[in-house]
C-alpha cells in the first residue's frame, strides 16, 4: 500500500472563511472522497488542537495500491474540485509519499 500524506498550513481568513472553518470544510470534504473515487482505499483527514508556530493545521493520511492509483486520484473531477479550493486557502503544503 501506498501512504500519501499531505499537511497543510491555513491562511487565518480566505473564500470569507476563519481557518478553523476552513480546516473543517476540508475535513468534511476530503473524507468525502471515500467511495467517490474508486482508487482511494482510505481516508482520514485531522485537524490540529494545538497552536504553534512549527505546526500545520491539518494533515491528509489516504492510502492507494500504487502510485498511479495515486495519479488516479489527483485528476479525479472530485478531488479536483476540493484541491483547487485547498489551494486557495493554504499558506503552505507538504507532501510524503511511502510504500507501507
Amino acid at each position: 500500500m501506498l501512504k500519501h500524506v499531505v499537511m497543510w498550513k491555513l491562511k487565518e481568513t480566505a473564500e470569507g472563511k476563519t481557518k478553523a472553518e476552513n480546516a473543517q470544510f476540508m475535513k468534511e470534504h476530503l473524507e468525502a472522497l471515500w467511495g467517490v473515487v474508486p482508487e482511494l482505499k482510505s481516508v482520514e483527514v485531522g485537524i490540529n488542537v494545538k497552536e504553534s508556530d512549527m505546526a500545520y493545521d491539518a494533515v491528509l493520511i489516504a492510502e492507494f495500491e500504487n502510485e498511479a492509483a495515486l495519479a488516479a486520484y489527483k485528476i479525479h473531477p472530485e478531488h479536483v474540485k476540493i484541491s483547487s479550493y485547498c489551494k486557495k486557502i493554504r499558506e503552505s503544503r507538504v507532501v510524503v509519499d511511502f510504500y507501507k
